[in-house]
């Protein structure tokens, strides 16, 4: 243990004298701004980059939101076919069937709907209440 009692003034310049030790958080360089994936559409790409401009994301958010663009790039492109196609076709027996785009659309906008819920993003920050308990019988 150290001696108790009030510092020298021989002591008390010294500990004046020595730089404050840096923030680790303010001295961390800023983040690597990954691009946008190349195999994402023109629209989708500019859509990443204006997220990971506007947002401090940790390495895990950028996967998250890469998940969210490629959804989002599969619904529009199922979207394209159903509009090109129809949403039904007769197969060989002459029986209605709903085209398999149908549920590729449903799917990645589910899947793109989560991703972006996972990713909370907000120009305000995080909502400060969490969400509401699920319902005992949906458990």
């Amino acid at each position: 243990m150290g001696a108790r009692g009030p510092k020298s003034s021989a002591h008390s310049a010294i500990v004046s004298e020595t730089p404050a030790s840096p923030n680790p958080v303010a001295t961390r360089p800023a983040p690597k701004v990954p691009p946008a994936p190349s195999h994402l559409s023109p629209q989708t790409r500019k859509w990443f980059e204006a997220i990971v401009a506007e947002f401090e994301l940790e390495s895990w958010h950028i996967k998250v939101l890469i998940a969210a663009a490629e959804s989002w790039d599969r619904k529009e492109q199922a979207r394209r076919a159903i509009a090109r196609h129809g949403l039904s076709f007769k197969d060989a027996r002459g029986n209605v069937k709903v085209r398999p785009e149908v549920s590729v659309e449903r799917d990645a906008r589910t899947a793109f709907m989560r991703a972006m819920r996972e990713l909370d993003l907000d120009a305000e920050g995080p909502k400060e209440a969490p969400r509401a308990p699920a319902i005992r019988s949906n458990r």
